[in-house]
C-alpha cells in the first residue's frame, strides 16, 4: 500500500498556482494521509476538516480548486480514493472546508501550499477557536459592532438590550436595536429574533432564529456571500453556518454583516 501512495507523491518542489494543480496536490495529500489514518482503515473517521490560508489574491483560486461553490465534488472525488485503495470510510463521513486566518494545531500541514488537513475520528476532533466581528449594514444596534468569540457562549439577538419574553423572564441581547432609535427598522426586531453560537465539530459560527424570529412572527435569513443564495430560517432547531461576508437579514430590512476579518476601528465586546 505505502508503494501505491508513493506513487502519487509530488516530484518537485514547486507550488502550484493553477486550479488543476492545486486540486491534484490537495488530493494527493489526503490519499496519503487517509493512508496513515487508523492504520490504513477508515471505518474509524467521522469527517475530514480541510483547512486554506491563501491570501485574498489567491482565494478564488483556491475555491475553485476544492469545488467551493459544490463542496460534494471534492467529496465524491475523496471518496473514490478511499474506494479505490479500500479505506473504507463509512457512509456517513463529513467533510468540511474552512478558509481560515490561521491552519489549527491539530491539522496536518502541507509542505506546498497553505492548506492543512484533520482527520475527524470517534475519539478526537479539532478544538479551532476563532473570533469574529458582527456589524449593522441596515437598522441602528447600541453598539458600533460587536466581537463574538468561540469561547463566549450564546449570542443572543434582539430588540433592546434587557428584554422580557413571553414566559415573563428577561433575557439579554447582546446584539440589540434599541426601541428608541431614531431608525424605524428597528421596531420590525422581535426581543427574542436569533442567536449565533460556536458549534465545536463543526469549528464554525452558526446562526439559529428564535421564537420571534420564524414565521408568522418575524423573519431571519442567510444571504450566502459566496453563491449568493437566501437561506430562509423557519425552525429554531435547525441553525445555518456562517462564512466570511454572509448577510444577516432580520425581519424585512435590518441586516447585519458576519466577518472573520477585524475591521479598521474593532468593535466593542
Amino acid at each position: 500500500m505505502k508503494m501505491i501512495f508513493d506513487l502519487f507523491k509530488s516530484k518537485g518542489d514547486s507550488q502550484p498556482d493553477d486550479v488543476k494543480g492545486i486540486r491534484h496536490e490537495v488530493l494527493q495529500f489526503v490519499k496519503q494521509e487517509l493512508q496513515k489514518a487508523e492504520g490504513g482503515e477508515g471505518a474509524n473517521i467521522k469527517g475530514l476538516a480541510l483547512y486554506i490560508n491563501c491570501s485574498s489574491a489567491e482565494r478564488q483560486v483556491y475555491e475553485a480548486a476544492v469545488y467551493a461553490d459544490e463542496p460534494e465534488q471534492l467529496k465524491n472525488e475523496i471518496q473514490r480514493i478511499s474506494d479505490d485503495y479500500s479505506l473504507d470510510l463509512p457512509g456517513n463521513w463529513l467533510l468540511n472546508i474552512h478558509f481560515d486566518e490561521t491552519l489549527p494545531d491539530e491539522a496536518i500541514k502541507m509542505s506546498q501550499l497553505p492548506v492543512a488537513l484533520f482527520v475527524k475520528t470517534k475519539t478526537h476532533f479539532v478544538k479551532l477557536q476563532a473570533t469574529a466581528f458582527i456589524k449593522a449594514l441596515s437598522g441602528k444596534t447600541s453598539r458600533p459592532g460587536y466581537l463574538i468569540s468561540s469561547e463566549g457562549g450564546k449570542y443572543n439577538i434582539g430588540r433592546d438590550e434587557k428584554a422580557q419574553s413571553d414566559e415573563g423572564y428577561f433575557r439579554t441581547n447582546h446584539i440589540a436595536f434599541p426601541s428608541e432609535s431614531d431608525d424605524e427598522r428597528n421596531k420590525y426586531i422581535s426581543r427574542q429574533h436569533a442567536h449565533i453560537e460556536w458549534n465545536k465539530n463543526l469549528a464554525k459560527f452558526v446562526i439559529y432564529a428564535d421564537e420571534g424570529g420564524i414565521p408568522p412572527r418575524n423573519k431571519v435569513k442567510l444571504r450566502s456571500a459566496l453563491t449568493e443564495k437566501i437561506v430562509k430560517l423557519h425552525a429554531t432547531q435547525i441553525g445555518q453556518e456562517l462564512e466570511e461576508g454572509d448577510q444577516i437579514i432580520l425581519g424585512e430590512s435590518v441586516v447585519l454583516e458576519f466577518s472573520y476579518e477585524k475591521p479598521d476601528a474593532t468593535p466593542e465586546s
